[in-house]
């Protein structure tokens, strides 16, 4: 799993176009302020350790959520950070989780829609701790 992590002032997103086609069709779009947003990789290997994966990818949003002070956290499936992917309903599995655990102790947290290509808008301040690549 690779992980990249940006605190960001203000993140916004917008739907256009599915990418998988089993998925039911779904405009949207939000806006978020004060909000550390995770752009999680699932790789293959991942499939093997669903929830060794998803301990280590909460433990690091937590972390990286204090040291930028904010209690907000979206989760974005980006499959662009290595070759190796896993199948999407491992992704969604982990995704899923991860919220589940996150929320379970305090932290408001979102996902983007996935399947989709993204709209981005975003605004994120030059500091220390302000972005993060980790390898799961």
């Amino acid at each position: 799993m690779k992980l990249l992590i940006i605190y960001m002032d203000k993140f916004e997103y917008r739907t256009t176009t599915k990418t998988l086609l089993e998925l039911k069709s779904e405009e949207k779009q939000e806006t978020f302020r004060d909000v550390l947003v995770g752009f999680i990789h699932s790789e293959k290997e991942d499939e093997e350790e669903v929830d060794k994966k998803v301990k280590k990818l909460v433990k690091s949003l937590k972390w990286a959520a204090g040291k930028n002070k904010t209690k907000r956290i979206v989760l974005h499936s980006f499959a662009h950070l290595s070759k190796s992917k896993a199948d999407p309903e491992v992704v969604l599995s982990i995704l899923e989780k991860a919220e589940e655990r996150l929320k379970s102790v305090g932290y408001e947290v979102y996902q983007t829609p996935f399947g989709y290509f993204l709209n981005l808008e975003v605004s994120a301040p030059g500091i220390s701790q302000a972005r993060i690549f980790q390898d799961l």
